[in-house]
């Protein structure tokens, strides 16, 4: 019988971070999981703390990749869960409860295409920073997703059956994309309306962002059209201003 999750979690060098994940992944009261950690053949103790996790449902492949989604795709290609759930070394389970919270909800609800919930942003001594920038809807389509991404990829948890691999030739917002295509297939998505993430905040290069709004600024103007993303992104840049006018007037 197949588990009712797929929790998958890669790893390149993380042994700094992934302690935090691996605690609550094995702290849930639901076990109705299988636990994929698919490294990219590090050269600290990741490894090693992945295997003396004491987690028993626990799969640990480690090798050579060609970056984050090309391992994303490889825990997806020997996913035997019903629903599959992307935890990234430093992010967490809000608290123990969170699988089976889930875990009714998808009961509750026959089976939906996708189930999601909120996220917070914490820091590496696990305290709250604050929310997401953007808030999950109470009713998610795909035209949702037209202002972004809405849903922390961590918090869509999405069944298998309508899951296909992440398109590797976009290097920084290829689970946006991802997203997408998911909710393209989703007939019904169920919201629980908690936070189920914690989300480690990280430092991003200035190089990097800017390379994954541009990425995701062409996905949006494949999905979505190039004029309607053009404008609705010159809306993005007016509220962002206003944001940072009146975060420097509170200081």
């Amino acid at each position: 019988m197949n588990p009712l999750f797929s929790i998958i979690t890669v790893t390149y060098n993380a042994a700094s971070t992934l302690p935090a994940t691996l605690r609550s992944v094995g702290e849930q009261t639901c076990k109705l999981f299988e636990y994929l950690v698919i490294d990219g053949a590090s050269r600290d103790n990741t490894v090693e703390l992945a295997r003396n996790s004491g987690i028993e449902q626990i799969s640990i492949i480690s090798e050579p990749d060609n970056g984050l989604y090309d391992a994303m795709n490889k825990g997806l290609g020997i996913a035997k869960g019903d629903y599959v759930i992307f935890l990234n070394a430093g992010d967490t389970f809000h608290n123990a409860k969170t699988l089976q919270l889930i875990a009714d909800a998808i009961m509750d609800n026959d089976y939906p295409g996708i189930v999601y919930g909120q996220t917070q942003i914490v820091d590496s001594a696990r305290k709250r920073i604050g929310d997401r920038h953007l808030t999950a809807p109470s009713i998610l389509t795909l035209d949702s997703f037209k202002d972004g991404m809405v849903v922390c990829h961590q918090a869509f948890v999405v069944l298998r059956k309508l899951v296909d691999n992440f398109d590797t030739r976009y290097r920084f917002s290829a689970d946006y994309e991802w997203c997408i295509r998911c909710l393209q297939r989703s007939h019904r998505n169920c919201y629980i309306d908690r936070i189920i993430i914690d989300y480690l905040s990280e430092g991003v290069t200035t190089a990097n962002h800017r390379a994954s709004l541009w990425e995701r600024f062409k996905i949006m103007s494949h999905y979505f059209g190039f004029f309607p993303t053009l404008f609705r992104h010159i809306g993005f840049f007016i509220r962002d201003r206003k944001r940072k006018r009146q975060g420097k007037n509170k200081v």
